[in-house]
């Protein structure tokens, strides 16, 4: 199988992780199992196996910008790189739906924070991590 065969199975498949997730609150158990743990273990294989087979023939490195730039020229390597992706992102996706739903966080609330999550990574958590915030601190000043 090809890269680019693998990176249009690796999409749709984690593109139905973040679907379960869409639909967390009407099957939250299948939510953590498929969206929290299945698909990203899948994806993680994915992964690995991508990095034993191709990184030793990757040129570039870590240490500069461009090493990195080097490093992602190769198209297996690409694909590892966007693998890392998917399955992080997924990560985080079920752990603010699971945190959401621990924590009585309206899932209109939530919804958001998986879009921008599953575009932007780093900023859905951002948000999701401000709601959170936002919503402790009203429960503190609710106590005093």
């Amino acid at each position: 199988m090809g890269p680019d065969t693998l990176f249009q199975a690796a999409n749709t498949t984690a593109l139905a992780g973040w679907l379960v997730l869409a639909a967390s609150p009407r099957l939250p158990v299948w939510a953590d199992r498929i969206s929290g743990l299945a698909i990203p273990l899948l994806l993680s294989i994915g992964y690995t196996t991508l990095i034993l087979v191709f990184w030793s023939g990757a040129e570039g490195g870590y240490d500069t910008l461009a090493g990195v730039m080097r490093l992602f020229t190769q198209p297996e390597i690409v694909l590892a790189g966007w693998v890392h992706y998917l399955a992080f992102d997924l990560l985080i996706g079920a752990w603010e739906a699971r945190t959401g739903r621990a924590e009585g966080i309206p899932f209109l609330l939530v919804l958001p924070c998986l879009a921008l999550t599953f575009l932007f990574g780093p900023v859905g958590f951002l948000a999701f991590t401000a709601i959170r915030a936002g919503r402790m601190a009203a429960r503190a000043t609710q106590r005093a």
